[in-house]
């Protein structure tokens, strides 16, 4: 999954819901990862249809079509090596001794981007239905540059 990949697409959190901004700032990405909470097996799909998709499971994506996705997952995008799990607090591993660059995950609704040993912890927070007053939003990283860039994305709610 290397090759030319630029531009991730972050998402997570999803409850069912896909909102048309959040395809909207998703299209252009050459990979997007879904961090867990799903909700639907159509949200992947129509993700699908923008660029390919590495998703992991949450902990709401209890439904028969929900086993089939992993509990985590490594995603190798151009010069990054991303850990994707749904909860941060489920981490069983020393990403920087394991050679990770940054961890994915979702579960909180709470967008932000921390740096710990050499290694970015990204969520991009909920882009699925609010969530008492926290933010709507996906991310995108960007690989192009150095240092790489995450620009979190407000999806306004109208």
């Amino acid at each position: 999954m290397s090759g030319q990949i630029r531009i991730v697409g972050l998402i997570s959190d999803t409850h069912g819901l896909l909102r048309e901004e959040a395809v909207r700032a998703l299209r252009g990405s050459d990979l997007i990862l879904h961090a867990g909470d799903v909700g639907k097996p159509e949200i992947l799909e129509t993700l699908r249809e923008l660029a390919p998709v590495v998703a992991v499971r949450g902990n709401i994506d209890t439904a028969k079509w929900a086993q089939a996705l992993p509990a985590t997952a490594v995603a190798e995008a151009g010069p990054a090596r991303i850990y994707i799990l749904h909860n941060v607090r489920d981490l069983d591993l020393n990403p920087a001794a394991a050679g990770f660059d940054m961890v994915l995950s979702g579960h909180s609704h709470k967008p932000g981007k921390t740096e710990k040993h050499g290694v970015i912890y990204v969520n991009p927070g909920s882009a699925g239905p609010r969530r008492f007053q926290l933010p709507v939003t996906v991310a995108r990283l960007d690989l192009s540059k150095e240092p790489w860039g995450i620009d979190f994305t407000s999806l306004e709610i109208k």
